[in-house]
Order: C-alpha cells, then structure tokens, then sequence
C-alpha cells in the first residue's frame, strides 16, 4: 500500500509538472505555423499558410464534381429554402450552445471590431500576456467593472486606453430612461443603442460565439454598442439567456438577413462594423447579393465589413456525399442546414457591387490533422475586409 501511494504521488507530481511546462509555453500567433518538415506533420493540430500542388487542387476538383452529379430534387430545395429558420432551430435546440467553440481569435484576426484605441490596449495587454488571460474563461460581468479613469481636461476621459469626449460620447448606461437619444441623430428616434458612439453588428450570432467574447471587451470599452441578430430565434434566446448577457452594451434580436423589406431596429449609417462570419455560406447563392447591398447601407463612412467563410474545395465540401448538393457548390447536411464555398473573386464581386472597398481578400488554406487517428484535412477559408467609402 506504501508503494502504491508513493507512486501515486510521483505519478500526480509529474502531471502537475508537465501541466505547468504546458502553460509556461509562449503562445504560437495565428498564421506563424509552417510546416518545412513533413514528416512532423503530426506535432502540431494545425498548419498556417498551406500551398497545394498541382496534383491536389485537381483531385479536388474532381471530388467537388463528382459529389454534385447527383442534385437534390427541386421540390425539396424549395423546402429547405422555406423552412430553413426550423432547421436552424431545430439544431439550437439540439446542441444549445455546445457546438460551437468561442470565437477567441476574433481580436487577432479582425482588430478592426474595436475602436482604434482599445485596439492600442489590447497590443499591449497581449505583450504582457494578459491578451490570453482575458480569453481564458466563457463567463465576466460588466456590473461589476469598475475601470481606471483618467481626466485629460477640457472634458476628455480616459477609461482603460479609450479617449472619449464626455460632451460628445456617453456610455449606453448613462442615457436616463425617457430621453429621446435621436436628438442628437436628427431626430431619428430612440433605440438600442442610440447613445453610442462605436456601434457593431454581428449577422448570423447563433447562440453568441462571437458575442461574448466581445461583450467581455465591450464592457470595458465606454461609448460602444454591440447589435447581434438571428432568424433562428431559439439561437437569439440562448444569447439573451447567457449569464452574460448586458442589454446595456447589447441588443440581440430576430432579423431574416434576407427580407429586404424588415426593418432593422436601428437606422441606417450608423455601424462602424459589421461582423459577418460563416452566415454568408448558409444563404441562397441567388439571395447573397441583396443581403450585401443592405448590410452596406447600415455601415457609416468609413465604417468596415469583416467577412469570414468557407472556401472552395474546402475538406467539408469535399466530403459531402451524391444527393446533398443543391446547386454548383452549394449543399445541403443531414440535418437540414445549407452551406456555400465561394471563391475570393466572388466575394470581391459581391462587396464591390455593393460599393464597398477591398481592404483584405485572401484564401486562408491551413492543414488541420488528427494526430490520433494520423489523419489530413484540408482547410480553405476566405477572409475579407471591406469598407464603405468616405
């Protein structure tokens, strides 16, 4: 007995020990993985900046078109095209919000969510490796938070890095209840929101991947308002729902990106940001383009569009079976959802006719592997930003 306890505790010593050089290691930046050896392919999950050969972007190509000889019944697409919003019902109320992962590298990938300010701050809290500690847990509160305020005079107020003009800028907490905030929009009406300074919208929220993970800075960032909208409204419940949940810095709501003729609950030009990441790829490819040319309205001058999706020949296209696809790269899933896998000139095309400006347009193509089973999987995604012109 004296013999097994002791190599129990040596045993739960060396696993402390191996958890402690785990954390202690610098955090790898996204996009800096190469892969130069092959035959370490197996040490990391994923590799950044993939080049394909000749070889395999043909073979996929032949996958894609061989998995759409097959095409889904008319009849049947218009039914998924009718009752998508139950679909996607249907898989919240399946999974809740367990499917999908936070959206953690958000800041990384796409700094521009954020005021130009708080952006200079989350530089330097990631120096000093507080980046990391901000994203290490799923739950905060903005109740509770209490930032260091410096007075710069002449009515300036630095709140953790952000200046602000208190004459000019309000936290969204400050507007007393009966104030009419469209005062100072001309007259516009009061709505969410209406107080802030820097407003985001992120289409397609689900059940607040994205969401939370910006309220957490949100909430630290005074004069800035978070819109977030679903057609599924079992996902707009889950995110109203969530512990974290502030209607003071976030509005969620119920909005069909694709009905032109509802009205968002907010006017037009007022975004600096519109966050549309993998909603783009679950709508109609006839119906893309009128959900571009709106979201554009929304935004302000200068105000940026940041876009993230599946790519062409991605791995989940080409593993898709005869019978799902709808129409040329388009597809249908077991359960009823729809996917997209564009290109970069087609995404190019669509923000330009909707009069925005290219700022990115790449193809992300990483190698994700499966070091369990020694499995190889190809990842193509499109990352673009756009914004409207002055």
């Amino acid at each position: 007995n004296f013999i097994r306890s002791l190599s129990a505790l040596c045993l739960r010593k060396s696993k402390m020990q191996q958890r402690h050089r785990s954390s202690s290691r610098p955090a790898v930046p996204l996009g800096s993985r190469i892969l130069t050896d092959p035959s370490k392919v197996f040490e990391h999950n994923m590799w950044d900046h993939m080049q394909w050969s000749q070889e395999e972007e043909e073979n996929a190509k032949e996958k894609a078109a061989e998995n759409s000889l097959v095409k889904v019944q008319l009849e049947i697409q218009d039914k998924y095209e009718r009752e998508a919003s139950r679909y996607w019902n249907e898989f919240y109320k399946t999974h809740k919000n367990n499917f999908f992962k936070d959206r953690n590298w958000l800041f990384l990938e796409f700094p521009e969510i954020l005021p130009e300010k708080r952006r200079e701050e989350l530089k330097t809290q990631e120096r000093s490796s507080e980046h990391t500690k901000i994203n290490s847990t799923n739950s905060f509160s903005c109740k509770n938070e209490v930032p260091e305020m410096k007075n710069y005079g002449g009515g300036s107020t630095s709140v953790q890095g952000y200046v602000y003009n208190k004459k000019q800028a309000k936290s969204p907490t400050d507007n007393p209840q009966g104030k009419n905030c469209g005062e100072e929009l001309g007259g516009l009406g009061s709505y969410p929101g209406c107080d802030a300074t820097y407003r985001i919208l992120e289409v397609g929220c689900g059940a607040g991947n994205s969401v939370f993970p910006i309220l957490k800075v949100l909430c630290k960032t005074p004069g800035t308002f978070l819109y977030c909208c679903d057609f599924a409204s079992g996902a707009v419940e889950l995110v109203k729902s969530h512990s974290s949940y502030n209607s003071a810095w976030c509005s969620a709501f119920v909005h069909d990106v694709c009905d032109d003729a509802l009205p968002y609950p907010f006017p037009d030009e007022i975004l600096d940001v519109v966050l549309l990441v993998f909603v783009l790829s679950t709508i109609h490819p006839d119906r893309m383009q009128g959900v571009v040319n709106r979201l554009a309205k929304l935004l302000k001058p200068g105000g940026m569009l940041l876009f993230r999706d599946y790519g062409r020949y991605d791995t989940t296209q080409l593993r898709f079976k005869k019978g799902h696809c709808l129409s040329e790269n388009f597809y249908v899933r077991g359960d009823g959802t729809r996917v997209y896998f564009f290109t970069k000139d087609e995404v190019w095309n669509m923000f330009n006719l909707a009069g925005l400006t290219e700022v990115q347009n790449l193809v992300d193509r990483r190698l994700q592997v499966n070091r369990k089973k020694k499995v190889k999987m190809n990842r193509v995604w499109i990352q673009s930003k756009f914004q409207k012109p002055l």
